[in-house]
């Protein structure tokens, strides 16, 4: 890697860090391509990334970011799981690395807040960004359905009583 790849590469992680809403660090164990080639499809899915960069170029990208803390934990083969959803990116990883042995949580941040192995774990319990708007709009609509229904309630038995009126006089 030349002088200019490397001022490209530090650049693009930069702009990445600047950007994204949780960082976890993983240190990788001899992951074979097929696992990793896995790996990166469920992060695209999730709307999450997974790179593998130089620690040296890496430390250099966060210099100036709110993850600068995460420079402490680049030793040894890592990688990067990055995300602007909060929950993605860890929620991936750590559904992956219980299935893979190959592959190990190290530590994240979101922010200027640091995450440990556990808390990065505790992350990826909580629900994803879709799904939180998916129970708000929930939330939203289900008063509207219940109003419906309580409305309708009284024309309906109303329209029972009277038919049963009406058979009992008809017989």
């Amino acid at each position: 890697m030349d002088r200019s790849q490397k001022t490209d590469a530090v650049a693009a992680l930069n702009s990445t860090f600047n950007e994204v809403a949780v960082v976890v660090v993983t240190r990788n164990l001899g992951m074979t391509v097929a696992q990793s080639t896995q790996l990166r499809t469920k992060m695209r899915e999730a709307g999450a990334s997974y790179k593998v960069s130089k620690n040296s170029l890496a430390r250099i990208a966060l210099a100036g970011t709110e993850y600068e803390g995460l420079s402490d934990l680049l030793t040894g083969p890592v990688a990067l799981a990055t995300s602007t959803d909060p929950v993605a990116a860890a929620k991936v990883i750590a559904e992956f690395a219980k299935t893979n042995d190959k592959i190990e949580i190290v530590g994240g941040a979101m922010g200027s807040q640091m995450l440990d192995v556990d808390g990065v774990k505790a992350l990826a319990t909580l629900p994803s960004l879709d799904e939180l708007r998916g129970k708000l709009v929930g939330l939203i609509v289900a008063p509207a359905t219940k109003i419906a229904t309580i409305a309708q309630a009284p024309a309906a038995q109303i329209a029972r009583v009277l038919s049963a009126y009406a058979e009992k006089e008809a017989a």
